[in-house]
């Protein structure tokens, strides 16, 4: 169910072009997806309930994969000092920290969303 227009909680009012967006690819130890998936979950639930200006955390999972060896996460933040923000909260300091021996290698990529959408009406 789509809130209308007035309805839209004020974290989700968004201009266009105006957000940080991160994405994250991780490599994974063989045989610790569980485990990874778990607490990078928890990681990106937290970051959307805690923090006003996450406005999004997609965790994304390989469709066909026996057993999955990479996680790749969308972030989108409403400007490079909400990403700052998560990077100093307890939830994501304890991510990192549980998940560092899970991970092979983890490459970040930092982007300037500048798209035709509009955020605040699909939230």
């Amino acid at each position: 169910m789509t809130a209308a227009r007035g309805d839209a909680p004020a974290r989700a009012k968004v201009k266009v072009g105006a957000a940080f967006a991160i994405t994250v690819a991780f490599e994974l130890v063989d045989g610790v997806f569980s485990e990874f998936h778990r607490l990078v979950s928890e990681n990106a639930a937290l970051s959307v309930e805690l923090e006003p200006d996450c406005l999004r955390f997609d965790v994304l999972t390989p469709e066909y994969a026996a057993e999955a060896k990479h996680v790749f996460l969308y972030e989108i933040y409403r400007d490079r000092a909400a990403f700052d923000l998560h990077l100093a909260s307890e939830h994501f300091r304890r991510f990192d920290q549980r998940s560092r021996e899970l991970v092979i290698s983890k490459t970040v990529l930092a982007y300037t969303v500048r798209e035709n959408a509009k955020i605040a009406e699909r939230t």
